[in-house]
């Protein structure tokens, strides 16, 4: 559900909160902004499904947005996540495109998004747009190598860690609502096996753990639980 959208137009309020619009120079920016929609999503709002023309491209502020797949089981498992430094549905700068992936807001927050004909339409006419396009979508595919190597030889422990740091990074708070099942859904664990790997965060103080939300109390502490894929994947963001 969108709630109360508006337009960001000649609004300054977007250019430091998502940092792919921040990177834009302002000539480039001004071409979006006109057409720059901005709304809360709640958790759980379905930007698109798999098979779905990708009709809008989201750019989180404050919320995030996982990519799942289904498994055979009919369970979903996370891919990707994108918050406040990325966006959703870039691809569709270079035409049509359809989302291989269910697109589906994981932590409620503040978003803008765009028509698809719009911004396919300023990147047409953009270099710079679709460079910085090609490099995001370059970024995506080194995180989603790191994660599939982070998902075989991890335990779920350590690549829950991980996980709570990239949201809190990507959300831009240490305070994350997340209920079990989208835990499970990121894991691809049981909900029962995230209960028990919160409450044993908690007993060591480096998290509160109480239903549909997880704060974050000793960040360094939650770093050394993670495994090393969290370095990893945070160095390849920096160097781009």
């Amino acid at each position: 559900m969108i709630i109360a959208p508006s337009t960001l137009h000649g609004s300054p309020a977007i250019r430091p909160s998502n940092h792919l619009l921040a990177a834009l120079p302002p000539e480039t920016l001004v071409l979006l902004e006109p057409n720059l929609r901005q709304a809360n999503l709640r958790q759980g709002f379905v930007c698109y499904s798999a098979g779905d023309p990708i009709d809008q491209v989201y750019f989180p502020h404050t919320g995030m947005i996982s990519r799942l797949v289904t498994i055979g089981d009919g369970n979903m498992v996370e891919t990707s996540s994108t918050g406040r430094e990325g966006a959703v549905g870039l691809q569709c700068g270079f035409g049509p495109r359809l989302s291989y992936t269910q697109a589906t807001v994981q932590t409620p927050g503040t978003f803008s998004s765009i028509s698809a004909a719009h911004f396919e339409h300023v990147a047409t006419g953009s270099q710079v747009l679709r460079a910085l396009i090609f490099d995001y979508m370059e970024l995506l595919w080194a995180e989603a190598q790191q994660s599939s190597l982070c998902n075989a030889i991890h335990g779920a422990s350590s690549r829950l860690c991980r996980w709570l740091l990239q949201c809190a990074d990507r959300s831009g708070t240490e305070q994350l609502l997340l209920t079990q099942q989208s835990l499970a859904e990121m894991l691809g664990v049981r909900r029962t096996t995230v209960t028990l790997l919160a409450q044993e965060l908690q007993k060591q103080g480096v998290v509160r753990y109480s239903r549909g939300r997880i704060t974050i109390l000793e960040r360094a502490a939650l770093e050394a639980h993670a495994c090393e894929c969290y370095h990893a994947i945070k160095n390849v963001s920096l160097k781009n």
